[in-house]
């Protein structure tokens, strides 16, 4: 033993003995997180949890709209009144602006849909109503006990998507969904929707593992009484927050029920390219810095470790011999395979498609990206703050 470690010092150094050690170290990180962290979503049952009531309850699903969107009204909302759903369901649209054609084609809603419930606040520039005042309002108008949220940007992907947000009500007072980016072609596409998978893993698989932090504003639910236990939304001051910084107070580690099925998915619509993701993620990431330290370290560890792997990798890949540059590739294709398996598997979970052929694409490049996102997050996105 000592024969053979003294003829790997003197044939590739100290240097390429430690390189070698870091490699191996990083690679043992990264599978650790996609064989044991995120193969918990894999496994997660919310049929194994014990039942809080006997069937599903009746529903209010509140939408804020902000804008006079009539492809919404066209294109979208249809989803949401074609649903099959066992019990009685309400749709509640609190509506901010003062455009009356758009407030009376709401109304004329309610002639086809008696489950519809309509409210508005008034536009003024000089008093911005907020996302957080909106579905404050909406909740206050609902009828029922269990309230949903979601927006006017995303669909549900099948007519189920309310029976399995429903019966996840059975087993929680939280009720949290998986939201994807609506596919269409073109890399940048591929991309945004892989990022949004990434990025949805962190939060699953610590839900799953009864340490919910976030949710995600197109697919989530909870009761008014937490909501109104909780004495409404925190961190008033922000505009974002209420699918993240208020789960994290109302999150208890047996009441929250995760929905991980393609049909209880929504799929929001895409606005713009890599940039817009960007420029979405910055936005929304102004509640970052409010996130517990374990949260930061956790998501820093993964992704830092996939960093670290890929530039010590490069480095034996340019300096050290053929021998080592093979043994380099070979643990780089194992880590490869690992990750791509996984991340097939909890794709076909939530309804994710055509991911695997070009996943090694995402990979490489979504280092760089997370880096431009902090290079970007040092400056304040201020339409975040009230």
């Amino acid at each position: 033993m000592t024969q053979l470690f003294d003829h790997i010092i003197s044939h590739y150094g100290w240097q390429g003995l430690a390189l070698g050690g870091v490699i191996i170290i990083l690679l043992c990180v990264q599978l650790y997180y996609h064989v044991i962290i995120y193969g918990r979503i894999n496994s997660y049952r919310n049929s194994r949890r014990k039942k809080k009531l006997e069937q599903e309850p009746p529903i209010s699903i509140v939408i804020p709209i902000f804008s006079e969107d009539y492809a919404y009204l066209e294109d979208r909302l249809p989803y949401i009144f074609a649903q099959q759903y066992g019990a009685t369901f309400e749709v509640v649209i609190v509506y901010v602006g003062n455009d009356s054609d758009f407030y009376e084609e709401l109304m004329r809603l309610r002639l086809s849909h008696p489950n519809l419930t309509i409210t508005k606040f008034d536009f003024n520039p000089r008093f911005p109503i907020s996302t957080k005042q909106a579905i404050n309002l909406g909740i206050k108008s609902a009828h029922n006990e269990h309230i949903i949220i979601t927006t006017p940007n995303s669909k549900p992907a099948s007519e189920h998507w309310l029976a399995m947000m429903g019966k996840a009500f059975m087993r929680g007072d939280i009720t949290i969904g998986y939201s994807g980016i609506e596919q269409s072609k073109g890399l940048g596409n591929y991309l945004i929707r892989m990022s949004n998978l990434q990025l949805s893993l962190y939060w699953l698989a610590q839900a799953v593992n009864r340490n919910t932090y976030r949710g995600i504003r197109h697919n989530i639910g909870f009761t008014k009484t937490l909501y109104f236990g909780a004495k409404g939304f925190t961190h008033l001051s922000m505009n974002i927050g209420e699918d993240d910084l208020f789960i994290q107070r109302i999150a208890k580690r047996n009441n929250v029920s995760v929905v991980l099925i393609p049909k209880g998915a929504t799929i929001e619509h895409p606005w713009g390219g890599v940039s817009w993701w960007l420029g979405r993620l910055r936005h929304y990431g102004q509640t970052w810095r409010f996130y517990p330290d374990w949260i930061h370290s956790s998501i820093q560890w993964d992704l830092g470790s996939q960093t670290l792997l890929f530039i010590t990798a490069l480095t034996a890949l340019i300096f050290m011999p053929l021998e080592f540059k093979i043994a380099t590739i070979i643990l780089l294709l194992i880590r490869y395979l690992v990750v791509t398996l996984r991340i097939r598997s909890i794709a076909n979970r939530v309804g994710e498609r055509n991911v695997a052929l070009k996943y090694f694409i995402f990979d490489l490049i979504n280092p760089i990206l997370m880096a431009c996102l902090s290079i970007i997050m040092l400056r304040k996105d201020l339409t975040a703050w009230k």
